[in-house]
C-alpha cells in the first residue's frame, strides 16, 4: 500500500508539469473556466465538481463564480493577463 502511494505522489508533478501557463493544466482549465463569461454557474459547478465536497463550499463556489460573471469583459481580459504575469514572473519559474 505504501507503495501505491509512493507512485500516486510521484506522477503528480510528472502530470501536472509545464502544461500550461501554471504548468498544472487542470488548474489552467479551472482559472480560464473561472475568468471566462461565456461559462454558466452550472458548467462551471460541474468543472469543479470533483472538488466540492461540503454543500456551503458548493454555495461559496455560485458566490465566487457570480463575481466574476458580474465583471466587465475588459476586467475579466485584465485577470487573464495578471495570471499569465503571475505564472511568467522570476518568483513562479518552473526549472526545465
Amino acid at each position: 500500500m505504501k507503495l501505491v502511494v509512493l507512485f500516486m505522489l510521484v506522477t503528480i508533478p510528472i502530470c501536472c508539469y509545464a502544461n500550461g501557463t501554471s504548468g498544472c493544466g487542470i488548474l489552467d482549465n479551472i482559472i480560464n473556466g473561472t475568468i471566462s463569461s461565456s461559462v454558466s454557474e452550472d458548467k462551471y459547478l460541474e468543472m469543479v465538481k470533483p472538488y466540492i465536497l461540503l454543500p456551503s463550499t458548493r454555495s461559496a463556489v455560485k458566490e465566487f463564480k457570480q463575481c466574476f460573471l458580474s465583471q466587465t469583459e475588459d476586467t475579466l481580459s485584465n485577470v487573464g493577463l495578471m495570471m499569465e504575469i503571475i505564472f511568467n514572473s522570476e518568483e513562479c519559474q518552473q526549472s526545465s
